[in-house]
């Protein structure tokens, strides 16, 4: 079974760059079909899907995120990351990795989340 895990600083300064790591076990982030998202939920609010890093590299933002947000990936590893610019105390959130698989139309595993605070 796919396992995610996501690691990067808690807290991150208004106007800087958050950083997030998304590792992956039990299974290739190549594997056909695969699409791993990055989904954040601030508190009191939804969830927000943020974006996308596919199985072959290709990826796919939200249109409210797209300015501010990247999505890399490092296959030797295993390993995902995201990028988020210009952070405002607005983007402070837990965020979450996340697998989507294309043939069940559905999320499947998920990490346990990080809470990052944007904070002066």
């Amino acid at each position: 079974q796919v396992q995610l895990q996501e690691s990067g600083p808690g807290l991150v300064r208004p106007s800087q760059t958050l950083s997030l790591t998304c590792t992956v076990s039990g299974g290739s982030i190549t594997t056909n079909n695969y699409y791993w998202s990055w989904i954040r939920q601030p508190p009191g609010k939804g969830l927000e899907w943020m974006g996308y890093s596919g199985y072959s590299g290709d990826t796919y933002y939200s249109p409210s995120l797209k300015s501010r947000t990247s999505i890399s990936r490092d296959t030797s590893k295993n390993q995902f990351f995201l990028q988020l610019s210009s952070v405002t105390p607005e983007d402070t959130a837990v965020y979450y990795c996340a697998t989507y698989l294309a043939s069940e139309r559905d999320f499947g595993s998920w990490g346990q989340g990080t809470q990052v605070t944007v904070s002066s």
